[in-house]
């Protein structure tokens, strides 16, 4: 263990301490984020309104000392919103780039799926290519940009769900749940009369953050864990009840998940349980369970981990 690693993970760990001031017993969830946030990826959020989406996204925000903005997704929002837009100055008798949304370290994408499928790619393309493009010049986004997106259950009236595509631009899909009513006593309790994000400190800045992300593509993989993801992914692709398998591309985030995984952890080599902690988060919303098979209640979590159990782990 380097101390480059040391150093990371004991950053790491006083992140998600200072988050779960605000995110009561959803540790898992806030590790998971900064997994993602370390890998170069975004997240998906779906879930009821109500349950900490926003405050999860602020709370990562402000113990990184990012800079950090909040889109509400309606239908009116328009794609100019999202990547900016050029106005012309009288004054200076010529036309000026006016800043969308996009141009921040965090962005929380608020109900993403109430926005029109237009304005949802003007997103998702700045979140894949990392720049903007308006009237043909392209802006360069700041660094980190890592994209919060929140989704409610696809069955709310006026909402235009993901498709498949869109979905697998998404590093992992996730969702916060109920709270246990121990922790929403303490959430209740906490917030009268003030709010616990004012408690948040800031943990990292951006330069230190940008030195872990640059740490975490270094950690090492050995070419046993590659034929593993592999051998894991391909497998959605052969099942019975799965109409859509998990792409190439999730085979590439598995492997980013891992090694981020890793760095949190405090190595600088993937071992197969990484594999493991990632698999199901990372190609859940990836594949698409046939119809007669949702029918019987079938879960693409359930055939992801049967995948697990079933596959030989290599030893390394």
């Amino acid at each position: 263990m380097n101390n480059g690693v040391t150093f990371g993970r004991e950053k790491l760990s006083a992140m998600i301490d200072e988050m779960e001031k605000v995110i009561v017993g959803k540790r898992p969830q806030i590790v998971l984020l900064i997994t993602a946030l370390l890998s170069g990826g975004h997240v998906l959020i779906e879930d009821v309104p109500g349950t900490g989406k926003t405050t999860l996204a602020a709370s990562l925000a402000a113990v990184c000392g990012l800079k950090f903005k909040r889109a509400q997704f309606t239908p009116d929002v328009m794609a100019s919103d999202i990547t900016g837009f050029n106005m012309y100055n009288r004054q200076k008798e010529s036309f000026e780039f006016i800043e969308g949304l996009a141009m921040c370290n965090i962005m929380l994408a608020d109900e993403i799926n109430r926005a029109s499928p237009k304005t949802q790619s003007a997103l998702l393309e700045a979140m894949e290519e990392g720049n903007v493009t308006v009237d043909g010049k392209s802006y360069p986004l700041p660094d980190p940009f890592f994209v919060v997106a929140t989704q409610n259950p696809s069955g709310f009236v006026g909402t235009y769900p993901l498709p498949e595509a869109q979905l697998d631009r998404f590093s992992v899909r996730l969702s916060l749940g109920y709270p246990q009513p121990s922790e929403e006593v303490r959430i209740i309790s906490e917030r009268r009369g003030r709010n616990p994000m004012d408690d948040v400190r800031r943990v990292v800045d951006a330069a230190e953050l940008q030195a872990m992300i640059k740490s975490v593509a270094d950690v090492y993989i050995d070419s046993k864990i590659y034929s593993y993801i592999v051998d894991l992914v391909a497998q959605t692709r052969h099942l019975g009840e799965v109409a859509l398998g998990a792409s190439p591309r999730a085979s590439l985030i598995v492997s980013k998940m891992a090694q981020a995984t890793a760095y949190l952890n405090g190595r600088n080599y993937v071992i197969p349980e990484d594999i493991a902690s990632v698999f199901v988060p990372v190609t859940a919303h990836r594949i698409v369970i046939r119809r007669e098979a949702r029918l019987a209640a079938e879960t693409s979590e359930n055939l992801l981990y049967g995948i697990l159990k079933r596959t030989a782990v290599p030893s390394i």
